[in-house]
């Protein structure tokens, strides 16, 4: 499995911890609420995804899920476990 790092990320991220945030992403919660501005969430769940889904490791399926999270996915849907729903149903 490939596991992309930050440099693989076309937008603009915070990439700054808080209290009660962790760089350190562990496991895939369905309930908790994806942040799509936070750099470490975003690239802990597309590597997961991508995992999961079994999809091909390539730079360009990588790109494509950053894509449509940041452009594409309706943003009422914040749970992973709606992106996630969103995508098997719309990422071609």
């Amino acid at each position: 499995m490939t596991n992309f790092g930050r440099d693989s990320l076309r937008f603009n991220y915070s990439w700054t911890t808080t209290e009660g945030d962790s760089k350190k992403v562990i496991g895939y919660p369905d309930n908790v609420l994806l942040n799509r501005n936070e750099g470490y969430e975003i690239l802990h769940f597309i590597n997961k995804y991508m995992l999961t889904r079994n999809l091909n490791s390539t730079i360009s399926n990588f790109t494509a899920i950053e894509n449509s999270i940041k452009t594409s996915v309706p943003s009422n849907l914040r749970s992973q476990a709606h992106i996630k729903t969103w995508l098997d149903n719309n990422l071609k």
